[in-house]
């Protein structure tokens, strides 16, 4: 799996300390079934469905994709601007009473140099960007999806580098939770198609997820189907013990499952998920959100994170 380059700026410095390991709160009902997550009009599928009122393929784009709610990615190193950035999202769901889904995407080194490489030049400039993330989140309820591949995708870090990457991550997570008491962050997980359970409970437990996070997401744009997700989310779960953590789920293009020949980047065929929602019967399972955003592609029919109306048209069908 790799992930998308998403095109939202990022940060005005803002200090804050960095706690040591935060304890989560209980988790349990603490996102409610009838949670209504942020719809972004500043996204790229709304700005090109209101700049694109004639095109044919418009309303089924506006209807089945604009209209849903999705993560906003703050994934261009920008420290001076991600504090503003980062509060326009929250202020922006909280004038409608929604719950925003913010990703952040900055961890150095990121998708080892792959299609969606880049991120903070190292990880004190990490350090310092984390923190004035934190500082825009404010005091009302938010998601935050912890630096997607970070933990799945370790392949091309020393072992010094690794453990350096697991401890920032901490520093990162109580970070958000001293600057906003009321978000929940959640570390990747990977998929259920990737690194088995037990590997990814393993490496979850050395970025101390179990002292600095509130949950796990898995199928971050990837495609695999709904039911094998939450089956692996919830053996993870199993793995790291009666944590009182929890997962949400990626759905955002699993409608038709993985590719035949499981392609990651930009594969036809595909087609959306379930639709964002926190009721989702299982109470392991938070909710099912769009993290990766139905459109913007992965980097092999064009560069990732750009907006494709022919690939959300065709997802949309």
């Amino acid at each position: 799996m790799r992930l998308p380059r998403a095109f939202v700026t990022a940060a005005l410095a803002t200090a804050f300390l960095v706690g040591a390991g935060h304890a989560p709160q209980a988790v349990a009902g603490e996102l409610p079934s009838g949670t209504a997550f942020f719809t972004d009009s500043e996204s790229q599928v709304n700005k090109w469905v209101a700049a694109n009122p004639g095109d044919s393929r418009q309303p089924r784009i506006a209807s089945r994709i604009g209209s849903q709610p999705q993560a906003v990615w703050f994934a261009r190193y920008s420290p001076s601007t991600v504090t503003t950035d980062v509060r326009r999202v929250t202020s922006a769901a909280a004038g409608k009473n929604q719950v925003p889904v913010l990703v952040a995407y900055m961890i150095p080194n990121r998708d080892c140099g792959g299609a969606s490489a880049g991120g903070a030049p190292d990880l004190a400039a990490y350090d310092t960007w984390a923190r004035n993330f934190a500082a825009g989140l404010g005091s009302g309820s938010s998601i935050v999806i912890l630096e997607p591949d970070s933990i799945a995708l370790i392949s091309c870090l020393s072992a010094g580098e690794l453990s350096a990457r697991y401890a920032s991550l901490a520093r990162a997570a109580s970070a958000i939770h001293a600057a906003s008491p009321k978000a929940r962050v959640y570390f990747d997980a990977g998929h259920s198609t990737w690194n088995s359970a037990s590997v990814q409970a393993s490496r979850l437990r050395s970025a101390s997820v179990l002292t600095s996070g509130d949950g796990i997401y898995s199928n971050v744009s990837n495609y695999n189907r709904t039911a094998n997700e939450v089956a692996f989310a919830k053996s993870v779960l199993s793995q790291l013990g009666g944590s009182g953590l929890t997962a949400v789920i990626d759905t955002s293009r699993n409608g038709n499952g993985p590719a035949p020949d499981n392609a990651w980047c930009d594969p036809h065929g595909r087609k959306l998920g379930e639709n964002p929602t926190a009721n989702t019967g299982d109470p392991a399972i938070d909710a099912y959100l769009w993290i990766k955003l139905p459109g913007e592609l992965d980097g092999c029919a064009g560069a990732a994170g750009s907006f494709s109306p022919d690939y959300a048209y065709e997802l949309a069908g």
